[in-house]
């Protein structure tokens, strides 16, 4: 099934005019045809669409947090020793995708790389947050971590590293040091990309 058809099954009837997968396609079409930016919509823009009020709204809401959750609870890869940053792009994605802020997250590794933490220790605006470093040494070392990741995402859905990006990861590589923890990579995530510190070699990690 098409995804307008899919909607429209969660849609359920249409308008007097227009049947329902006709209502249907006018919400993917001003969502640009992808249900990522529907599912980041807020209210007003879904029910600006003829055909759908509160009721249906609540049920289109559903289906994509339904959705969400289920992707959360995969445990796949989470079981497997993390050796790329594309493991860590898949693994966080179902958290950050459309996302309209910053968020900072940190991945905690044992020493087969096995995630043994996964938590969120940062939340900002559009284009920052704040990064504790002193807060992530000291989570590290409550879980015994021999290995530090650190992700956070951009909203812009460039995932190019800024100047305060370069920098907190100086510093939290001389603070993993202090304590032989390593960090292993600090990954910037968007929607349909990310960029590793590790891979780019930026700054040797």
């Amino acid at each position: 099934m098409s995804n307008a058809e899919l909607l429209a099954i969660l849609i359920g009837s249409g308008t007097k005019d227009e049947n329902v997968l006709e209502v249907s396609n006018k919400l993917l079409k001003i969502s640009g045809g992808k249900l990522s930016d529907i599912a980041s919509m807020d209210p007003g823009q879904i029910t600006s669409v003829n055909g759908i009020g509160k009721n249906k709204y609540a049920a289109i809401a559903a289906a994509f947090e339904l959705g969400r959750r289920c992707t959360l609870e995969e445990p796949g890869i989470e079981k497997n020793s993390i050796t790329s940053a594309g493991m860590v792009y898949r693994i966080m994605i179902p958290h950050m995708k459309g996302l309209d802020h910053e968020e900072c997250w940190i991945l905690l590794l044992n020493r087969a790389n096995y995630v043994i933490h996964k938590e969120m220790i940062g939340l900002g605006g559009i284009t920052s947050t704040t990064v504790d470093t002193k807060i992530i040494m000291k989570k590290a070392l409550d879980k015994k971590a021999c290995g530090i990741i650190l992700v956070h995402n951009h909203p812009s859905s460039n995932p190019r590293p800024g100047k305060m990006d370069m920098e907190v990861t100086s510093s939290l590589k001389k603070a993993s040091q202090t304590f032989d923890i390593s960090l292993i990579d600090h990954v910037i995530v968007s929607d349909d990309s990310y960029y590793s510190f590790a891979e780019d070699r930026v700054i040797e990690i």
